[in-house]
């Protein structure tokens, strides 16, 4: 079926894997002859993909969907999507919610979007939620951006954290060939991409569902040793992870990030709560002393290592002393950047149906205090900046101020300073940084790098 200059227009919500898989499905739709609309009211397919991690962002998708569903009664040929992890979670109480909706799929069919709306198409309403094997990704995804670049490297968790819903939609780990990613990283390499991120749930866990052992007994296939095979790709300068997991965590890794010189020096772990009792019924599998060595180990050998990392405040039965552990950990540690939650029962997960639940007032207040926590150590963090000479591959122009650039120090730390960003984008820049805030830097540009792509 060839499709003559219709439009589509995808909202996304949630996570970078939920960014990387918007990408890919708006790869497909260009594929298949559909036009990038800015404007939802414009567009003949619409796509939300969709975040559970938190209510509020599963009601926003709800708020979003009436508005067009109110649309579809006007314009019946309309194609309303739902995708990700609320449609993973929901199925087809989704359809039952919204009616007018035409395909809802989880997380796993997102390489499967064209069979899929061809069915629409063909006149049925789909819900695609049932696990497969993730078809290996031959899309060529729409990059939201001409310098940076997502690459999955591992789909799927399988760890069963109580809070946490993301195994029941994403479901079980899938490690992606070293060959297959290898061979996508090259080919962002020849179009031009100089930062590459690769993305995995738990980013750690890769490899350990592909065959072969060594014979030492190790998986023959560890995300340090795929860091060590892509990482000779010619023209990317630079490469980041995200996320890992603190219980496979090893000092081999922080190794080879300390000597292979394209992996930058910021690593985001996140640690969810400063207290042993909490992490147990967290069911995370380390204690916070375990989390302090880890990152002890990181600035043993790499002293300036940015680290970020997530935490959760108000876990059911979390108690005053508790919660400032997490506090203390915050404290002693000092994070270049924390993202933080009160949390919030998802359905399905263990802790959702446990007695003594916070109130959110009790929440609220945590959370107020972790946060300004967060903005005096992130504030004490950057001070380290003031005078440096940093290295910013520049992406885009400041959009608050035009005669500005803005990019990232190795460390992730936003940088802003003058120039065009006709001249600079894509461009690694070195920067003499001459004002310091929490979470952002300021100064003035010194030298342009140019960089020999091979």
């Amino acid at each position: 079926m060839t499709i003559s200059r219709r439009h589509y227009h995808i909202t996304t919500f949630g996570c970078q894997m939920n960014k990387a898989d918007s990408e890919r499905m708006a790869g497909i739709l260009e594929d298949m002859g559909f036009e990038w609309s800015e404007d939802p009211n414009q567009a003949d397919v619409i796509l939300y993909n969709t975040c559970t991690i938190r209510d509020n962002a599963e009601q926003k998708v709800y708020s979003y969907l009436g508005r067009q569903a109110k649309r579809k009664h006007e314009q019946p040929d309309l194609t309303l999507v739902v995708a990700g992890c609320v449609a993973q979670q929901e199925g087809e109480a989704l359809l039952r919610r919204v009616p007018e909706l035409d395909l809802v799929m989880g997380p796993q069919h997102a390489n499967r979007l064209k069979d899929l709306l061809q069915q629409v198409f063909d006149g049925n309403q789909i819900v695609a939620t049932e696990p497969i094997h993730i078809i290996e990704d031959i899309t060529k995804p729409r990059r939201d951006s001409k310098v940076t670049a997502w690459v999955n490297v591992i789909y799927g968790c399988n760890e069963r954290c109580t809070y946490c819903v993301v195994p029941s939609v994403r479901g079980v780990e899938q490690s992606r060939t070293p060959e297959a990613i290898r061979a996508e990283i090259e080919e962002l390499g020849r179009q031009g991409y100089k930062e590459i991120t690769l993305l995995g749930q738990n980013i750690d866990a890769y490899g350990r569902d592909l065959p072969g052992v060594t014979p030492e007994g190790r998986h023959q296939h560890t995300f340090t040793d795929l860091l060590y095979y892509v990482h000779d790709v010619p023209s990317v300068e630079r490469i980041r992870f995200a996320t890992s997991h603190p219980r496979y965590f090893t000092e081999r890794l922080i190794r080879a990030c300390a000597e292979l010189p394209k992996v930058c020096e910021h690593f985001h772990i996140p640690f969810q709560s400063g207290d042993n009792e909490v992490l147990k019924r967290m069911a995370r599998g380390y204690t916070h002393e375990k989390y302090r060595r880890i990152i002890n180990t990181i600035r043993e050998y790499m002293p300036d290592a940015a680290i970020s990392a997530d935490a959760i405040v108000g876990f059911p039965t979390e108690t005053e002393a508790q919660f400032e552990n997490t506090l203390k950990l915050v404290e002693d540690i000092g994070f270049d950047q924390l993202n933080t939650a009160a949390y919030s029962p998802r359905p399905g997960t263990p802790a959702a149906v446990w007695e003594n639940q916070l109130s959110e007032e009790v929440k609220s207040d945590r959370l107020q205090r972790l946060n300004h926590l967060v903005g005096i150590k992130a504030a004490e963090r950057s001070q380290r900046y003031m005078g440096r000479l940093e290295e910013v591959l520049v992406e885009d122009q400041n959009p608050k101020d035009k005669t500005q650039v803005m990019g990232r120090t190795r460390t992730n730390r936003l940088t802003f300073f003058s120039g065009d960003i006709n001249e600079l984008k894509g461009k690694l820049v070195k920067v003499k940084i001459t004002e310091v805030r929490a979470f952002s830097l300021t100064g003035e540009p010194v030298e342009v790098r140019e960089i020999v792509s091979v």
